[in-house]
């Protein structure tokens, strides 16, 4: 598969192709990010995919190297930001209402910060995943 397959899944799945975040629905931390992220008000409307309920994006994601096991996905204008890139690319373009949002903001939009932060991030909700019992994405350990 290559990039346009994988663009091709992705505008399959959409009901729209502007703005897009993709993230895993069973775990706790990325349902109460994208709930409590405000990029609404900012960027207007964002369409909110639980890579659950999409087996084969989540393949075309894979086959791209890209795994939404090791981070989300954030689509913007046909521009795919991945993992901490996203978590960057996200608090960037998010207004600073509200307290999740300013701190979100103060430490997310240094992209640096974010790469030194995500692993740590990302081993919470493996963990976290594991001892609620639920499997990866991917089926992978």
């Amino acid at each position: 598969m290559n990039g346009s397959d994988l663009s091709d899944c992705i505008h399959a799945a959409l009901p729209t192709k502007e703005r897009v975040i993709i993230y895993d629905g069973d775990c706790p931390f990325c349902s109460n990010y994208v709930a409590f992220y405000r990029l609404k008000q900012t960027l207007g409307p964002i369409v909110l995919l639980n890579a659950r309920d999409y087996p084969n994006l989540v393949r075309a994601f894979d086959q791209e190297g890209l795994n939404i096991d090791e981070g989300m996905a954030f689509i913007i204008d046909g521009r795919l930001y991945h993992g901490p890139d996203a978590m960057s690319a996200m608090a960037a373009m998010s207004s600073e209402s509200g307290l999740f949002n300013r701190i979100n903001a103060t430490v997310f939009r240094h992209p640096r910060l974010t790469r030194f932060l995500y692993p740590i991030l990302r081993a919470g909700r493996n963990a976290t995943l594991r001892i609620l019992g639920r499997a990866k994405l991917s089926g992978r350990d």
